[in-house]
């Protein structure tokens, strides 16, 4: 993702941005208790149900059955399947829809898959050592995987490309982290209001938003739209979604948010221990493998 530029789509971007800023103070602390007990109260989306029911009917793989059916394949065959999931990953990738393990069993291995941990293990390192990339598994009782850049990001905002919706979706990513973690989508549909994206009306540039807040951005993993059990009508919150915990950096929200208001990122104490937790987990370790 790149940098803020002026004029065009990025232009845009950080109107939407100071907008956010100017209508509505920053908290310097939340309840992390609460941010928890809702996080795990309520249900998760129809998008992840369906994921978790479509990859059931994958069983994987023992390991001497992985090497039994290696002995059955070519080289060659192994190279073309392998392949073909690059393919079909960066494919998917594209629209940044995260990547089911049914999926690539179902439209890529097929009857290979009974070789599934290879053949997924000889992509991992096709993407690392090629492309500069690292599949990462966002959802381990899933298994669902997304394409990262193992490269560091550029100085600045990461979700601050030069396209529109990625804007809305840093406002929106920023907003929930601010908050302590969990936000009543009231709250933001007020924000958006405030900056002149009314999700009741079509945008030019976005749409329809709340669809593509509550469709597109959950469905790529970057939000998660959660049920608030017992309530009457029903509500809704918000939170960061398995992409966004991978790669966004809250350390840059913070930066850039210190930015905008003149103030050291330290002033909101629990949000940078939290991102400096972050910063030290993402870390790389060191490694002897060769990469490009």
């Amino acid at each position: 993702m790149c940098q803020i530029k002026t004029g065009g789509s990025c232009s845009l971007i950080l109107q939407l941005i100071k907008r956010f800023i100017a209508s509505y103070t920053i908290n310097k602390s939340s309840s992390a208790g609460e941010m928890t007990q809702r996080k795990s109260s309520g249900k998760r989306s129809s998008t992840a149900v369906e994921e978790e029911e479509d990859d059931s009917r994958f069983t994987q793989p023992t390991t001497s059955q992985v090497q039994k059916g290696m002995e059955k394949l070519t080289k060659a065959q192994i190279d073309e399947k392998t392949t073909e999931l690059v393919q079909y990953i960066l494919m998917k990738d594209q629209k940044k829809i995260p990547i089911k393990r049914a999926d690539i069993v179902k439209n890529v291995l097929k009857e290979y898959k009974n070789v599934f941990p290879e053949i997924m293990n000889r992509v991992q390192q096709r993407f690392e050592q090629v492309f500069g990339f690292k599949v990462v598994e966002i959802d381990t009782k899933n298994h669902v995987y997304i394409l990262i850049n193992k490269l560091e990001p550029a100085e600045g905002s990461e979700m601050t490309s030069g396209n529109p919706k990625t804007g809305l979706l840093f406002v929106i990513l920023s907003l929930v982290y601010m908050k302590g973690g969990v936000v009543p989508e009231g709250l933001v549909w007020n924000t958006l209001k405030k900056m002149r994206v009314d999700p009741g009306e079509r945008h030019p540039e976005f749409g329809d938003v709340k669809k593509l807040v509550t469709d597109e951005f959950v469905r790529q993993r970057y939000l998660e739209y959660t049920k608030v059990p017992h309530t009457e009508p029903v509500k809704y919150d918000f939170t960061w979604g398995q992409r966004a915990e991978v790669e966004v950096s809250k350390h840059k929200i913070l930066e850039f948010l210190g930015e905008l208001h003149s103030q050291d990122p330290q002033r909101w104490s629990q949000q940078y221990k939290d991102a400096s937790s972050q910063r030290s987990s993402r870390a790389p370790q060191p490694s002897t493998s060769s990469q490009r």
